[in-house]
């Protein structure tokens, strides 16, 4: 692949100095996926304290759930080598400390599912690592409950996700050896050879558990499968000259290449619910040694011993105390504005209250409410009664309740008649 550079416009061609390191533009390539040595030693897990052994374990067990979930997702081979190699490379930028195992597991098998063109739902893979540790704890298979947890579950891994897009940045293609290891195989003349085919190919993946991939590129990992197998099958391949310079590589590299594939097969299997609990260890660990340093486990600086002038002295006498009160503003213009007002109706006469003219019904009404004071009440009769009386008796309440409105409509359609101007001839 041909590499790819962006020079940053205005910046001369030797670069900028920022620090002690230059900067001149970007460059992208297949190459830059290679960690150098002094990387490859220094593991962010191995500055907090997780032992070696410990963290190659956790690689391991972390590919085979990839592995495994790939293979009940009916993944293709390529997808789920993928994600192996983007959990390899994330964990060489950040520690097992202070990231779970399981959820990036979960996000590299969904990132690598749209990598490769075979989109997966997230929740298919979740419900995936859910069946798997079931099966590996011995508990009895149950549907993942859809309550808060799985909506917690569901956001940590699109939150780790995108973690992983930004420390690797977004830099996540792979050269796969699968077509390459074919091609050398048909170089060779060994292809009809199934046994050897098989073989190359089943230690191709079972590299992928390792981090060879961030130290050597496909062609040598395709190399060194091909020649662990010939070994294996005691199958002759040319030796002179060896047929491995033809494909750029060297004995050293493909000696180092099979030695970290068969130690893969030596090491003791750990489940991963006790690889955990030696993370949380490491994990308090840390914090308490942070804390006991200094530095609080968020990174704060811990103050122990402030010094005597970082907080103001306390006064004898608050000042509040001989202080003499004062009036706002705002209260002393509210009472200028009573004051006013109150000396404003003093000056004026009282004048009568404004009374609104009422309708002719209104006024019929209301002289019929208001009684004299000392007019006597009348015994009305039982056995005779006024024909209006009757009349308006043996009316329906509803019809009773409708005369008021008449009489109303009536007065207003004559004060609108009144009203209207009279037309001039």
């Amino acid at each position: 692949m041909a590499a790819v550079e962006a020079r940053l416009p205005g910046v001369p061609a030797d670069g900028i100095l920022i620090g002690d390191k230059k900067y001149s533009g970007v460059t992208l390539t297949l190459d830059n996926c290679l960690l150098s040595p002094e990387r490859l030693e220094r593991t962010p897990s191995s500055d907090h304290g997780l032992a070696p052994d410990t963290e190659e374990q956790l690689r391991r067990e972390g590919c085979e759930r990839i592995q495994a979930a790939g293979i009940l997702l009916r993944l293709p081979q390529v997808a789920m080598a993928t994600g192996q190699i983007l959990f390899q490379r994330f964990f060489y930028c950040k520690s097992f400390i202070k990231h779970c195992v399981e959820s990036v597991a979960m996000a590299c098998v969904h990132l690598a599912s749209k990598i490769e063109e075979e989109p997966r739902r997230i929740r298919d893979v979740l419900n995936v690592f859910h069946r798997l540790r079931q099966i590996q704890e011995g508990r009895p298979q149950s549907p993942l409950s859809l309550d808060a947890g799985y909506i917690a579950l569901k956001s940590q891994v699109i939150k780790a996700e995108r973690r992983v897009l930004k420390e690797l940045g977004f830099c996540v293609h792979v050269k796969h050896p699968h077509k390459i290891i074919v091609m050398y195989l048909q170089v060779l003349e060994c292809e009809k050879n199934s046994k050897l085919v098989q073989m190359a190919w089943n230690y191709m993946n079972d590299s992928l558990r390792t981090d060879v991939f961030l130290r050597f590129s496909a062609e040598s990992v395709s190399c060194a499968c091909i020649y662990l197998s010939a070994r294996t099958l005691q199958i002759p391949l040319p030796s002179e000259p060896p047929w491995f310079l033809l494909f750029g590589a060297t004995e050293e590299e493909l000696r180092d290449i099979c030695h970290r594939i068969l130690r893969l097969y030596t090491l003791p299997r750990v489940p991963l619910s006790s690889l955990q609990q030696c993370v949380s260890k490491c994990r308090q660990a840390l914090e308490v040694s942070r804390v006991t340093g200094g530095v609080q486990p968020n990174g704060t600086p811990n103050l122990v011993d402030p010094p005597a002038s970082f907080s103001p002295a306390s006064k004898t006498a608050s000042p509040a105390a001989g202080a003499v009160s004062r009036d706002s503003p705002l209260s002393v213009q509210a009472m200028k504005n009573a004051r006013r007002q109150l000396q404003n109706g003093l000056d004026r006469p009282r004048q009568p209250p404004r009374r609104d003219r009422l309708s002719h019904s209104d006024e019929r009404r209301e002289t019929h409410s208001i009684s004299p004071p000392h007019s006597p009440k009348r015994r009305r009769s039982r056995s005779v009664s006024s024909p209006v009386r009757s009349s308006s008796s043996s009316l329906s309440p509803g019809h009773r309740r409708r005369l008021p409105e008449r009489d109303r409509d009536r007065d207003r359609d004559r004060d609108r008649e009144r009203k209207m101007p009279s037309s001039t001839e």
